[in-house]
């Protein structure tokens, strides 16, 4: 199993005495100390308008991160295309992708959250058609050697070059996140990499990636585990208590985030694993919470559904030294279990 990040910072708005670059700092200092224990990507979101901070502008706070390592793989979990303008979008990527030494992964896609959708004035209806067409025109603007000119129903643009060009041949790897059958066979067709939830059971997870090797492989192509990250929440500690507040602080979170996708009919957008079932049941089942022990074994299970990539936020530990310390400990106490031999169940 390979494992990276997942997750945001927090530069919360504060007065004259608040310094909102703190939650920043703190968040490039633990990607940081991540590639020095052995973690292999990050992933941040992109989200807009929630009120307590979480991040916006992601490449700008992944081009800074990337000046900061060496190795670490940088993702965006993800680009919402349908904000973007397509040629700015992909020359700000590809810069990104040229000052780390090609280490841009490139995670897209089409929104869920209603108060987001709301504050740009986009009608949700629109999500489908703008995505397609600023991927688009981002694909060509990555590839194109020769000048052109694109006139579509969101976008125009007349005999441009798109500068400058991407580290990574053709372009930087694609993700893109998805939850139905039909959508995951689409993102294998198109030759793409798949991100799934982190709320999602583990038969679900084993199920997503079984649909999604099948279409690789139909295509001609070879299934790599690599190309599908799973997100769990993770939590490392000895003491009851301890992981039961981090369960509520992940469960308050969780809610808090389905309030800003529900639209005024009720309905919540975001897929089967963010809004369907008992808030409680799936947060607990979902969670990777617990001792090295009852965290190995979670991650067994995951092994078992076919999982090689997991991606681990931090989120329910508060942040902070918590943070910190059960970042080191997944890494010095779990990571090396599932290193280059099979990983076994262990006694809890």
């Amino acid at each position: 199993m390979q494992f990276g990040l997942f997750g945001s910072a927090a530069p919360k708005r504060g007065g004259p005495e608040y310094d909102s670059s703190e939650g920043f700092r703190d968040f490039i200092e633990y990607n940081v100390e991540a590639e020095a224990l052995g973690l292999h990507s990050t992933f941040v979101v992109e989200h807009h308008f929630t009120g307590y901070g979480q991040v916006s502008a992601t490449l700008n706070l992944l081009t800074w991160l990337g000046a900061r390592t060496r190795r670490l793989r940088l993702g965006t979990a993800v680009i919402v295309l349908p904000w973007h303008n397509p040629v700015l979008l992909a020359e700000q990527a590809a810069t990104l992708d040229l000052l780390s030494g090609g280490r841009l992964d490139f995670g897209i896609g089409k929104g869920y959250r209603h108060n987001e959708f709301a504050g740009f004035s986009l009608p949700m209806e629109e999500s489908d058609a703008r995505f397609d067409e600023c991927l688009d025109v981002i694909l060509k603007a990555w590839t194109a050697d020769e000048p052109f000119s694109h006139e579509g129903k969101y976008w125009r643009f007349d005999n441009i070059v798109v500068e400058p060009p991407t580290a990574q041949k053709p372009h930087p790897p694609i993700w893109m996140g998805a939850g139905s059958e039909r959508s995951i066979r689409r993102v294998a067709q198109q030759g793409y990499n798949l991100l799934l939830g982190q709320y999602a059971p583990p038969e679900d997870v084993a199920n997503s990636i079984a649909v999604y090797k099948e279409a690789v492989e139909a295509s001609g192509d070879r299934f790599d585990p690599m190309q599908v990250g799973v997100t769990r929440a993770f939590f490392v500690t000895d003491a009851k208590a301890e992981k039961e507040a981090a369960l509520e602080r992940r469960l308050q979170n969780r809610m808090r985030q389905l309030k800003l996708a529900t639209r005024p009919d009720g309905t919540v957008h975001g897929g089967p694993d963010r809004t369907t079932g008992d808030p409680h049941t799936v947060n607990v089942n979902s969670a990777i919470y617990g001792n090295p022990d009852e965290i190995a074994n979670r991650l067994v299970t995951l092994k078992e559904a076919g999982v090689g990539y997991v991606l681990i936020n931090g989120g329910g530990s508060g942040g902070g030294m918590r943070g910190r310390e059960s970042l080191r400990r997944f890494a010095r106490e779990v990571m090396p279990l599932f290193a280059d031999r099979p990983p076994k169940r262990l006694a809890v």
